[in-house]
């Protein structure tokens, strides 16, 4: 897992094992793991100890294509279970058409209570009316504050680390195609410090008595799902 998933730490790799059946501890998969020359990326230390009911968080992101267009991504993220409920891309964020994603990612009575944002301009009259006629309360963070929006910055870095920085994007179909994966890839399988090392769509332990494990490629073959397979 370690030489295959080069993008992997010790505790990715040891919540795959618990995945898997294999109950060791952390500190013995770091010491076998292949060291490498460079500073690790930094941990998310610290975590809401109250479930997050409620509370949804909405940010965008640039991408520059192979052609250099600028393409704006979406992410409004469930914080609860860590889950992206909408994610798009567009080349022109402008008020109505994210008034339209806020319509769109929570259908009927499933709004959240708070919805977290930046003062991004953006976010213009049309947004401001769309949310207000949903009943969710806007909490707007402070001028140059991201860490006030600290779980949907850390999941845009993710995408970034774990995906875009390895991709050629080429068109705003293409960055589309390539999220989608991704973001299969961050519900199903991608085990989270902040959920006790599960995913956002839970995964159950397989025990060794189910077979060899085997690993299934993803996102283009940047990470792996490991599962085991009956013999």
């Amino acid at each position: 897992m370690n030489t295959t998933n080069p993008l992997w730490g010790a505790p990715r790799i040891h919540g795959e094992l618990l995945k898997l059946g294999i109950e060791i501890s952390q500190a013995t998969v770091a010491k076998y793991m292949v060291r490498r020359r460079g500073t690790p990326s930094p941990t998310w230390r610290s975590f809401l100890r109250n479930q997050a009911a409620g509370i949804a968080a909405i940010d965008m992101f640039v991408v520059a294509s192979a052609s250099f267009r600028l393409l704006y991504v979406l992410i409004i993220l469930a914080h609860d279970r860590r889950k992206i409920v909408r994610f798009d891309v567009t080349r022109h964020p402008t008020a109505g058409w994210l008034a339209r994603q806020v319509t769109e990612a929570f259908p009927w009575d499933t709004a959240p209570r708070y919805l977290l944002r930046d003062r991004d301009s953006s976010y213009g009259e049309s947004f401001r009316r769309q949310v207000d006629a949903m009943g969710i309360t806007e909490v707007v963070t402070a001028s140059r504050s991201p860490w006030q929006n600290a779980f949907v910055e850390r999941v845009i870095g993710s995408i970034r680390r774990e995906c875009l920085d390895y991709i050629v994007i080429f068109n705003e179909r293409h960055l589309r195609r390539v999220l989608s994966s991704y973001v299969d890839y961050y519900h199903r399988t991608r085990t989270h410090l902040s959920l006790d090392k599960d995913c956002p769509d839970p995964r159950p332990v397989m025990t060794r008595r189910i077979g060899r494990v085997v690993a299934i490629p993803q996102v283009t073959g940047l990470h792996h799902r490991y599962e085991r397979l009956a013999a």
